[in-house]
């Protein structure tokens, strides 16, 4: 007995060993469980982060639709300039955005309800100005053709054909169906025949 007295700390030391590799050997498959677990999850949280980049992404493009339009907006009103809005806001909305009307302004002259559109020259004038002679040549369309969308009543007047009761038909069809895409809608207001268009043709424009 005195040689296992002799090297029993050598015994201790390698029951110690076996002992140790044998728990390491029976817990090996927990520990590659929970690996594989944690690599799942960091996949699983970096394709997340993909998809919500993704997301991010699609709403930047649609802060960029064709929904916005540049806007003029001229005359009697507190911040003149050019703005960005969108189609489906109104005359009234542009005007809000540039501060509101000056104490001058005349605002019968201006339909508030008209929606906007790209490019759009919006001139407030001032009370006592005189009819479409003292409004900007940009109230009106190409080659100085009378703009439909953009026209005032007074500004209709001036059109063959058409008084006061037609140019009023002309800015309720603006409000109740929107920005004409085409001179030929014209057609669809009411009172105004082939006839009245043929006049007209030459002397309008949408845009």
């Amino acid at each position: 007995m005195e040689w296992v007295k002799q090297y029993a700390l050598y015994i201790v030391i390698a029951a110690g060993f076996i002992v140790g590799a044998l728990c390491m050997w029976l817990l090996s498959p927990l520990l590659n469980q929970n690996n594989t677990v944690e690599v799942e999850n960091e996949w699983l949280l970096d394709d997340k982060g993909f998809e919500e980049g993704g997301e991010i992404s699609q709403e930047e493009e649609e802060n960029y639709s064709d929904d916005d339009v540049m806007v003029d907006i001229k005359g009697e009103v507190k911040d003149p300039g050019v703005y960005e809005l969108k189609s489906t806001q109104r005359i009234v909305d542009a005007i809000q955005v540039a501060g509101g009307f000056l104490s001058e302004a005349d605002q019968k002259q201006v339909n508030l309800a008209q929606k906007l559109t790209d490019e759009m020259v919006i001139y407030i004038p001032k009370v006592g100005e005189e009819g479409v002679s003292s409004l900007p040549p940009l109230n009106e369309g190409n080659d100085g053709k009378i703009n439909l969308n953009q026209a005032t009543i007074e500004q209709l007047e001036t059109l063959p054909g058409i008084g006061p009761s037609k140019a009023e038909d002309i800015l309720s069809y603006r409000e109740e169906v929107g920005s004409f895409k085409a001179i030929e809608d014209l057609k669809e207001v009411s009172g105004i025949g082939e006839k009245t268009f043929e006049k007209l043709k030459d002397l309008i424009s949408v845009n």
